[in-house]
This record gives structure tokens, C-alpha cells and sequence, in this order.
């Protein structure tokens, strides 16, 4: 192992400051943390600018575009710079700052990427058909003491022990 791959932030304080981060949206916001929201910010942007007929006509995306509405003025939005900016300065600050596909030894870098998109879309869909991705239904509604949100945990944790040996193997 070499001195790069041991550079991780402590896990206890990095939960902590999740933890913090969390309790703070709802101090200021009103509203956990959630960070799927901002994809549909991003598409009914995307849509109003290239078919706006559309997407105001669309049943989901109208609530987000149309007459009067910016997509991109939501506090989601904002939470996924402020993501994308905090990920940033944590590779920063562990040295760990670079441009690489993680990969097993067997995994070519196209199917590692293909498999990460279709994961991610996957993932996106269900999020949207769950209303909340791990982070708005696990941190969110988890700290809420929703029971869907920890049915939903339950799901994701059931799900994924049972397709680990096959996403394993990617891997090894």
C-alpha cells in the first residue's frame, strides 16, 4: 500500500461533520439534506431552454419550469455546488487531487464507466421513484425517525449485500 491510497479524512469526523452539516440545513434551510432534487433542477433548466413547450406541458417537470420559475434558483442547487465544492477541497487537503478511473485489475476503464453510468441511472430513476436518494431518505428522513425513510435503508442495505458478489468481482 503506498502513502497515497492511507490518506483519507478520519471516518468518525468526517460522520460528524455530516452529522453537523445536516443539523445546520435544518437550522437554516428548513429542510435536510438532499442532493437527487438537483438533477430535475438541471433537466427542467435544460428543457426550458430546448423545448420549453414541452416541459411546461410535461406532468413532473412543469412544477419546476414555466412562467415566472428558475429551476436553477433552488437551494438544491446550491447544496450541489456547495457538494462539488466540498469534494474539492477534501481531495485538496488529503493530497488525494487527481485524474484517474478507480478500477480492478480485470475491469477495463470503458466497462468501469459504463458500469457507473448505468449504476448512477439506475440509481436516479429509483431515487425519483423513491421521492429521495440515500441522502434525502437515509440522512434526512433517517434523522426524522421516518419509517419509510428507514424501510428505504433497509431496501438499500438488503439490495446491495445481495448484489455484492456480483459487483465484487469487478474488483478483484
Amino acid at each position: 500500500m503506498n502513502s497515497t491510497e492511507t490518506r483519507y479524512w478520519n471516518p468518525y469526523l468526517a460522520g460528524a461533520g455530516v452529522g453537523l452539516t445536516l443539523l445546520a440545513a435544518f437550522y437554516v434551510l428548513g429542510s435536510g439534506l438532499g442532493a437527487s432534487g438537483a438533477f430535475t433542477q438541471f433537466l427542467a433548466a435544460a428543457g426550458e431552454k430546448l423545448a420549453p413547450a414541452w416541459t411546461e406541458t410535461n406532468h413532473y417537470l412543469k412544477q419546476y419550469a414555466g412562467e415566472g420559475k428558475n429551476p436553477l434558483k433552488d437551494w438544491m442547487v446550491f447544496q450541489f455546488a456547495g457538494v462539488l465544492a466540498g469534494g474539492l477541497i477534501g481531495a485538496l487537503t488529503a493530497g488525494r487531487l487527481k485524474f484517474e478511473v478507480d478500477r480492478g485489475p480485470r475491469s477495463s476503464v470503458r466497462s468501469r464507466m459504463m458500469l457507473a453510468f448505468v449504476g448512477g441511472a439506475i440509481t436516479g430513476v429509483a431515487a425519483r421513484l423513491a421521492r429521495g436518494c440515500t441522502s434525502g431518505q437515509a440522512l434526512t428522513g433517517g434523522a426524522q425517525l421516518s419509517l419509510g425513510s428507514w424501510a428505504f435503508m433497509m431496501a438499500v442495505f438488503a439490495a446491495a449485500f445481495s448484489l455484492a458478489y456480483f459487483v465484487r468481482r469487478q474488483w478483484q
